[in-house]
Order: structure tokens, then sequence, then C-alpha cells
């Protein structure tokens, strides 16, 4: 089965993220996997290694898009970010783009690739991330959502759905959501 008919979610966070949140995404990153979710993330410290570890526990599929080969000694070849990939982060991140150095640049396209896929032509269908600030649309975000900002604006204005959990209703939300694919999954099973 490709990747195109398959189920995509984005977790990614905050390298500060709290160790009893590092906790949950991990979990949650190996109840998706179980439950046929491909896990899109960035290869980072903290929530993405939380949640590709939760995904590795239970065999799952990801795509780990690196700003470049060997991030965080990742072994993902998912590193070569087109110049189609960088016009759009350009235009997604805004007037500070030209002052960003190349690091952080490709740090920013690979952002979006986690929401839009490696040839920005496949959307992840949602997000779990956590952020100081507790943002979940580009409407919220604020200098302390970080760089995790990139996703999460590129995701809602693709009307993409943001479960920061640092927010509790987005957690209950998010609960719910993955309880409602677990009974579904347990009545279907592939």
């Amino acid at each position: 089965m490709g990747l195109q008919k398959m189920k995509i979610y984005t977790g990614i966070g905050a390298k500060l993220t709290p160790v009893d949140v590092l906790a949950k995404m991990e979990h949650y990153g190996e109840i998706l996997a179980r439950l046929g979710y491909v896990l899109r993330s960035g290869a980072a410290p903290g929530a993405d290694s939380a949640f590709e570890s939760g995904c590795n526990r239970a065999n799952g599929l990801k795509e780990i898009f690196l700003p470049y080969a060997g991030f965080n000694d990742s072994d993902s070849e998912l590193y070569l970010i087109s110049e189609q990939v960088f016009d759009r982060a350009a235009s997604e991140y805004g007037p500070d783009w030209i002052q960003l150095d190349i690091d952080q640049k490709q740090k920013q396209a690979r952002n979006v690739q986690q929401v839009m896929g490696q040839n920005l032509n496949e959307l992840t269908h949602f997000v779990i991330c956590w952020t100081e600030d507790g943002c979940n649309t580009y409407q919220t975000r604020t200098k302390n959502t970080g760089g995790t900002g990139q996703a999460i604006e590129c995701a809602s204005r693709q009307n993409v759905r943001v479960y920061n959990i640092r927010n509790d209703q987005d957690e209950k939300d998010l609960n719910a959501f993955i309880s409602t694919q677990s009974s579904q999954e347990a009545k279907h099973p592939s």
C-alpha cells in the first residue's frame, strides 16, 4: 500500500517539552502506529524524538524529514529539500526569511514538509504538538511558539487540525479522536 492511501499525522513540538509530556508523546506515537498511522516528524531532540521512539516501539511507518543528511544522527534519507519547498517555506514564514542563515532556512523548509509531504502534495491529516504558549492556529502564533510555529502555521492555513496538548481541550479532543479510531479498528481490523 502506497503512502497516498495511508493515514498520516505530524508529531512535533518544542525541544524543551516537559518530561511528562514527552512520555505522552511517546505513548501517542506507539498507539497511532498500531492504528496504522504514518508519523511525520523531524528528528529534533525532545518532542520529535519522543514521537519517533513510540512509533519505533510499534514498528510503525514514518517519514522523518531532515534539514540535512545526518541531522541528530538520524539515518533518514528525506533531506534533499527542493527549491519548491524553500519557496513555500519562504512564503509561509514571511519577511524574516531573508534574515535566516541556511541552517535555519533548511529547518523551516523541513517543517513545511512535515505538514505537506516531501513534494508538498500530500497533507498530513492532523498535527500533535506541544509549545509553551499552546499555539494551535496561525492566529495564536507568538514568539513563544518557537520553531514549531512554522509547521503549526502551515497546517492551520491548510485547515489541518492541530492538537497542541499544552491545552487541556486539545488533549481531550485528541484522546477522544484516538478512542474513536481504536473502536473503529476493533470493529473493522485490517
